[in-house]
C-alpha cells in the first residue's frame, strides 16, 4: 500500500531508479515487520499507486543508502544478472566495535540460520559460500570505519562475518550489542554503487556520503553515552 513519504531519488531513467534509503524502512513488505514503512509504498505514493516494485538490490532495514530499484521485468532480470559481477558494484561502509586483525582481508566462510531463530544467521560449514572483502579505513573511539565489498549476497552476510571477527557492527542488536543511545540501527550504509545500465549499457556510478549517525560514533570514545 502507498505510504505518504518522501523519498530521495538519487538517479531516474526510463528502466530503473536509484534511491538513498533511509534506515527504518525495509524494500518491501515483510510478514516479520507488517508495519514497517517500505521503500515499495513509499515509491506507490509518489509515482502512483500503479507503480510496479522491481527491485534488484535490497537492504535490511537498518541499512542506509544506495538501493536501485527496475522500472519493468526485462530491466530487473538484465540487473540481477549483473549481480555479483564486476557489472554491478557495490561498497559499504560499516562502523564497527574494536577493529578487526588484520586490518584488511577477506572472509571466506559459509552462512546458514541459525536453529530456532527466524531471522538470524550464523557461520557453519554446511552453508552457503560467502565472502566479503574488508579494509579498516580508520580508527577512532575504541571503533573502526571498515570499507566492505561483497563477492556473494547472503542474507546479513556484512553482519554476520564482522560478528565472526569479533568487531560487531556498532549497534547490531542482533549479532552485537545494541545501545540505542549511541545510534538506533547497525551502522551500516550502501554508500558505492556501479553497474551497467540495461538497455544502453552504460556504466552509471553513485556515492553517498556517511550519514551523521555514523560518522557520530567515530567522535565518541566507546560506551561514552551521547549527552
Amino acid at each position: 500500500p502507498p505510504v505518504p513519504m518522501d523519498l530521495d531519488i538519487v538517479y531516474e531513467d526510463e528502466h530503473l531508479l536509484v534511491v538513498n534509503k533511509p534506515a527504518g524502512m525495509t524494500a518491501h513488505a515483510s510478514n516479520f515487520l507488517p508495519d514497517t514503512p517500505t521503500v515499495a509504498g513509499a515509491l506507490a505514493w509518489q509515482r502512483g499507486a500503479d507503480f510496479v516494485f522491481h527491485p534488484v538490490n535490497r537492504l535490511d532495514k537498518g541499512t542506509t543508502g544506495l538501493m536501485v530499484v527496475a522500472k519493468h521485468p526485462h530491466a530487473q532480470e538484465v540487473l540481477k544478472g549483473q549481480l555479483h559481477t564486476p557489472a554491478f558494484r557495490r561498497v559499504y561502509l560499516a562502523v564497527c566495535d574494536g577493529g578487526p586483525q588484520p586490518p584488511s582481508g577477506v572472509v571466506d566462510a559459509p552462512l546458514g540460520p541459525r536453529e530456532g531463530s527466524l531471522v538470524e544467521q550464523m557461520v557453519r560449514p554446511d552453508g552457503k559460500d560467502a565472502r566479503t572483502r574488508y579494509e579498516t579505513l580508520s580508527r577512532s573511539g575504541g571503533r573502526s570505519l571498515v570499507r566492505l565489498e561483497l563477492d556473494t549476497g547472503r542474507t546479513h552476510q556484512i553482519r554476520v562475518h564482522m560478528a565472526s571477527l569479533g568487531c560487531p557492527l556498532t549497534g547490531d542488536f542482533l549479532y552485537g550489542y545494541e545501545d540505542r543511545s549511541l545510534i538506533s540501527r547497525p551502522a551500516l550504509h550502501s554508500a558505492q554503487l556501479s553497474l551497467r545500465q540495461p538497455v544502453t549499457g552504460q556504466e552509471l556510478s553513485f556515492t553517498l556520503p556517511l550519514p551523521e549517525d555514523m560518522a557520530r560514533l567515530l567522535t565518541h570514545q566507546k560506551g561514552e553515552k551521547e549527552p
